[in-house]
């Protein structure tokens, strides 16, 4: 059952139309997130309250007894210019304390409730269609911070922090897959890196679609917790007559990330330190290579990505 909220923030209302009671305090700032630019770290939402205490984030919404419409203060800051989304951000350990998804694979994949969450996405989250899906073209699905992009160093543009062979991987890679960017901040940034970039605007590929963090869910893992995922479901469930597990593949430097679609993930060596590894790194070539090969597959589903960097040697001894 749909719960919608009001919240009031910098003098505005703004409308939650697609959650629900199963939804969690942290799914309705990510929402936020979204309409506000505001990081869920940096809100604080005024009267929620669980046994007579402040929301945690992992108490579902039907738990506070909302009705329909209720009006919530939000208090909290936005990153203000682009100058402080290419500067370093607040410390962040999701890269460091990243862990081996296997464990919680079994126990949160088919779960009802995350099915549940992902069919609410596809009906309600809005996609805005860059460039059309191609027939016949198999799906990359890309993260942007630290996969792209580094992140945490400081540079005067963007280009200083740009992952070496960017333009090209993507060049390549457009011959075979349509381009997905997905990173889990507001659509607002996403655009403005992919203009820094100069990845909106290259003549030599193009991005089908861009997805932001209103399109993640939040599950519940036994070892882990409560965390942020980004199932591949939501484009599977609005664009299936294009994309499926047999054609998609998704670059995260964060494993944790594809919990949903642990099949479909590639977890990608985070750039970091722009300044030292600009002429030493070279992932994006070596993926360039990678893709190409498994591009000839009829079924991506079936390769094991953790050992993509020894598949071209795997592949050349099954031609032999």
């Amino acid at each position: 059952m749909t719960l919608p909220l009001i919240i009031k923030w910098s003098g505005q209302e703004f409308p939650v139309s697609t959650l629900s009671e199963e939804d969690t305090v942290l799914d309705l700032k990510h929402s936020l997130r979204g309409l506000t630019g505001v990081l869920p770290e940096r809100q604080k939402l005024l009267g929620l309250k669980y046994k007579g205490k402040p929301a945690e984030n992992d108490v579902k919404l039907g738990k506070l007894k909302l009705k329909p419409n209720t009006k919530i203060m939000m208090m909290g800051t936005r990153e203000e210019s682009l100058e402080e989304v290419m500067g370093p951000p607040p410390d962040n350990d999701d890269v460091v304390n990243d862990f081996d998804i296997e464990e919680d694979v079994v126990e949160v994949e088919n779960r009802e409730e995350n099915l549940a969450k992902i069919s609410r996405r596809v009906k309600d989250y809005k996609i805005e269609i860059l460039n059309p899906p191609r027939e016949g073209k198999k799906l990359l699905v890309l993260d942007v911070d630290y996969t792209l992009f580094d992140h945490r160093s400081c540079a005067e543009t963007g280009h200083e922090l740009m992952r070496p062979y960017l333009h090209e991987f993507l060049t390549s890679a457009y011959e075979d897959y349509d381009i997905v960017i997905w990173s889990a901040t507001s659509m607002k940034w996403i655009e403005a890196k992919m203009k820094e970039l100069g990845v909106s605007t290259n003549a030599n590929y193009k991005i089908t679609f861009m997805l932001d963090s209103a399109a993640m869910i939040t599950v519940h893992t036994p070892r882990r917790g409560l965390i942020d995922v980004k199932p591949l479901g939501v484009i599977w469930g609005k664009y299936g007559e294009f994309y499926s597990k047999k054609n998609t593949i998704m670059f995260d430097d964060i494993g944790r990330n594809f919990l949903m679609n642990p099949q479909n993930g590639l977890k990608i060596r985070p750039f970091m330190k722009a300044h030292l590894n600009r002429d030493k790194d070279k992932e994006l070539l070596k993926l360039s290579q990678y893709l190409k090969e498994i591009a000839k597959l009829d079924d991506l589903s079936e390769l094991n990505h953790k050992h993509w960097e020894r598949y071209k040697y795997l592949a050349k001894k099954q031609d032999q």
